[in-house]
């Protein structure tokens, strides 16, 4: 009986260990910030997306959005440039292996730092866009700034962009436009620490500088990350204060924008297939990386998060995110594991009775999103282009230019 009696006490001490070791692994990732959301739309998102399988094709929409860093603290020029090689000579070799239902191949975005302007980098990443493999958009680290300075600096980085045909449409006359990614996790000032940011106005200035939607979401465990999840909406300055994005209105088919920027976020969810103390779900935030690789598991859960436009459930846009030139992310993206997610897409979303796979860039992403809100349906890749036109880096224009491919 008194070791019945230990074992059951002992029991009971390991559950209680165990839900505190939750509750402070909860706390310490903010979780509770998106928990209540996400648990709310979850039997939703499943019926809406089993009732679209049953009514027509789905449509995956595959974007990588790359945090391109080639100039690192302490790097050195020889390290840059060894960085931006693999890219130029390993990424065209991966991307001509794989194509999407429209026979278009993997469509990377380079969100280039601003503060970090290169024109040798620059130019190298045109060259990738000149071959049709993606394109370039803005990323920014700042801090203690203002709405006047950090306009300044989105101006400053615009021009230099400019230099290259890169946020440039190639309409008549073209336009400066731009997708963002805050470097610091920070946008609109959401980790409350004014030397990753300091502007509670970041979303006005955006707007009045041209960007056309942000991709930094998500962001967890950082406590940037918004109560909103898994979800393309408008968010609504508040000038006065941080995060105005926590909360928005969706994009929905048949209405108009209803706020000031467009916010894109990528799938966030627990990882099931990997548990911290075999315990603990992992938070999966759709980043790519060397110590997390693109499995089959994570990219199924990618599509299970179903975002989309309310009203358009059978356009689901799948954002990733990654740091391509980190040394060591470098392998993840541009070996076999790369090589691995893209057939697996293709086999499972190209191939696969019932789907259709499309490669899309940020800017492309963000067309098709407006085509759907207006009421478009049928094949979104008909789509790309739909608000803004191509940039000046994009094949055609470059042949028009003269440079070569």
């Amino acid at each position: 009986m008194f070791v019945l009696m230990v074992l059951v006490t002992m029991f009971a001490a390991a559950l209680v260990g165990a839900g505190l070791m939750v509750i402070r692994e909860a706390k310490q990732k903010h979780i509770g910030i998106w928990l209540g959301a996400y648990l709310g739309r979850r039997r939703n998102r499943a019926d809406a997306f089993n009732q679209a399988r049953k009514e027509r094709p789905i449509h995956i929409l595959f974007c990588m959005v790359d945090h391109f860093e080639p100039i690192s603290l302490g790097s050195t020029r020889e390290q840059e440039r060894e960085r931006m090689r693999d890219w130029l000579e390993r990424y065209p070799a991966l991307a001509a292996r794989h194509k999407d239902s429209d026979g278009r191949p993997p469509q990377h975005t380079w969100f280039y730092p601003g503060e970090a302007y290169d024109p040798e980098y620059l130019d190298d990443l045109a060259r990738l866009c000149h071959q049709g493999l993606g394109e370039i958009e803005l990323h920014l680290h700042h801090g203690y700034d203002t709405g006047d300075t950090l306009r300044a600096r989105l101006r400053k980085a615009l021009m230099d962009f400019a230099k290259h045909g890169a946020l440039v449409t190639e309409e008549v006359p073209p336009r400066r436009v731009y997708g963002f990614i805050h470097g610091n996790m920070a946008f609109d000032n959401s980790r409350y620490d004014p030397s990753v940011c300091g502007v509670n106005d970041e979303i006005t200035v955006l707007k009045e500088t041209g960007c056309y939607a942000d991709f930094s979401l998500p962001t967890a465990p950082c406590i940037s990350q918004t109560r909103k999840v898994n979800a393309i909406y408008y968010a609504t300055d508040d000038p006065i204060r941080p995060k105005s994005h926590d909360l928005g209105v969706d994009v929905e088919v048949g209405c108009l924008p209803s706020g000031d920027l467009m916010i894109v976020q990528g799938p966030l969810a627990f990882n099931w297939s990997s548990r911290k103390w075999g315990i603990i779900p992992r938070i999966e935030n759709a980043e790519i990386q060397l110590s997390n690789p693109p499995t089959p598991a994570r990219v199924h859960n990618w599509v299970k998060q179903h975002i989309h436009v309310k009203g358009r459930p059978e356009w689901v846009f799948v954002k990733v995110s990654c740091h391509g030139a980190e040394d060591g992310s470098r392998e993840v993206l541009l070996g076999e594991p790369a090589d691995q997610m893209y057939s697996l897409l293709e086999r499972d979303y190209r191939d696969r009775p019932g789907y259709r796979l499309h490669y899309v860039t940020a800017r492309e992403l963000y067309n098709i999103v407006k085509a759907a809100e207006a009421g478009q349906k049928g094949d979104p890749g008909l789509y790309r282009d739909y608000m803004i036109p191509r940039y000046q880096t994009n094949p055609a224009q470059a042949k028009r230019l003269g440079v070569l491919i």
